[in-house]
């Protein structure tokens, strides 16, 4: 058997390896490393619900706007006043506190008119009521990372997966050639050749392997997890490829279900009440507070052991509290027009992801099977150019026509899943819902 003829039947077998080793399952047989964790998307969620920094932080600030609705309706606390006579000249003894010294006592009570605890206590649950929504607000924008951080990840990895495989085949194709170079069956052009696209491959995956660098850094802050970890995210490609628009409500039902219910818009409905509640508050702050008090005076009034009753009450000739009333009503108008924004902004933007997501949709069912015929061409390919029915240039060109392909599609799926959950964002509840 001639040189050639042997190297023929070395390239056959390696590229056969390589496509046997690209048609594998992707899950592995032996264990994972310690650090290398693999993670459903409902894993992730769970996760993410009960670890999540920011969402803990904003849990502890709805738990302080509750402890300030305690707060607001609670009675101010009843003034008392005690007054010892320090020196008796006639019996000369300090701090007298027998029959013939003086004990002065006054207690008062402040009482709140027009309603004014009931008031406060009113801004109080609305403010509440506003972190609560913020809080839903801050789930539903950080659940969007997630969820779309963990695809972009998994078609990521997949891409790895191709690039690996395709560097793999090249490089030990690159191997044999040289073999033949050094002793002397072949030009060392092709070598060289194959050196530039093995490179070319080499740069493109370090592209791909940055990008999921960072979505494994952005996953493990969200889930409060060790930054060492490497997450491995599984999915059903089935599944995935079953998700469309076909059952989801119309354009216009999903805005009119944003404008109603989104969680950054109840937000700003509860601003909204919380202010109505400030301007009827402010107004009861004009009224003036009551002051009721209880007088003893032992010695030191007209009889002796005297007791009075006092009513204490603020006229309200200069400060009739103007200001203040003026401009809770200009708050009041701001959160109103703020409303409206947003309510348009979110009509809005579910247009927009709606737009984007079909259209992404279209382009990815365009597409055709993930590999199917592309597959089996390039082991033909693979096989022609083994037996020099191709050429070097025409093999490459094919054999990055397919590595592109691959990858394309990967990045078309992650942009996919991408578009659903922007719509899931606009909307403000799972319309589309990946498994």
């Amino acid at each position: 058997m001639t040189s050639c003829r042997l190297l023929a039947v070395a390239l056959v077998w390696v590229l056969a390896a390589g496509r046997a080793w690209g048609a594998a399952p992707p899950t592995p047989a032996a264990p994972l490393l310690p650090d290398t964790a693999a993670l459903t998307l409902p894993q992730a969620e769970a996760r993410f619900l009960d670890h999540n920094l920011a969402l803990l932080a904003q849990k502890y600030a709805i738990s302080a706007a509750q402890a300030q609705i305690v707060q607001a309706r609670v009675w101010d606390n009843p003034t008392v006043y005690v007054e010892q006579n320090a020196w008796n000249p006639r019996t000369e003894r300090y701090f007298d506190t027998g029959p013939t010294g003086n004990t002065a006592l006054q207690v008062t009570q402040l009482f709140a008119l027009a309603g004014r605890r009931k008031l406060a206590g009113r801004v109080a649950e609305q403010a509440a009521l506003a972190q609560q929504f913020s809080l839903q607000d801050l789930l539903r924008t950080l659940r969007y990372q997630l969820r779309s951080t963990f695809y972009d990840l998994y078609f990521g990895q997949r891409s790895l997966a191709v690039y690996d495989r395709e560097i793999g085949v090249i490089g030990r194709t690159v191997a044999l050639y040289q073999e033949q170079v050094d002793k002397g069956n072949k030009a060392l052009k092709e070598v060289i050749r194959l050196r530039a696209f093995l490179f070319q491959l080499q740069n493109e995956r370090q592209d791909v392997w940055r990008q999921t660098v960072q979505q494994q850094a952005d996953l493990a802050v969200l889930l409060n997890d060790q930054p060492a970890r490497i997450y491995r995210p599984l999915a059903d490609p089935a599944a995935l490829g079953r998700l469309g628009l076909s059952a989801a409500p119309t354009p216009d039902a999903l805005a009119d279900s944003a404008e109603a219910h989104r969680a950054d818009v109840l937000a700003q409905r509860a601003a909204v009440g919380q202010q109505a509640q400030n301007v009827r508050l402010q107004h009861a702050l004009a009224a003036p507070d009551l002051a009721l008090g209880y007088e003893y005076d032992r010695s030191g009034n007209f009889i002796p052991n005297y007791n009075a009753v006092s009513v204490g009450v603020a006229v309200p000739i200069f400060n009739r509290n103007c200001g203040n009333i003026r401009t809770a009503q200009a708050q009041l108008a701001a959160a109103q027009t703020t409303l409206t924004q947003q309510q348009t902004q979110a009509r809005t933007d579910v247009a927009a992801a709606y737009a984007q997501a079909a259209e992404t949709d279209r382009l990815y069912q365009s597409a055709g099977p993930r590999s199917g015929e592309f597959d089996k061409l390039m082991a033909d390919i693979e096989s022609s150019y083994a037996r020099r029915s191709l050429s070097l240039l025409e093999f490459l060109d094919l054999y990055e026509s397919y590595t592109q392909d691959q990858v394309q599609r990967n990045q078309l799926g992650a942009n996919r899943l991408r578009a659903f959950e922007s719509l899931n964002l606009a909307v403000g509840r799972l319309v589309v819902a990946a498994p």
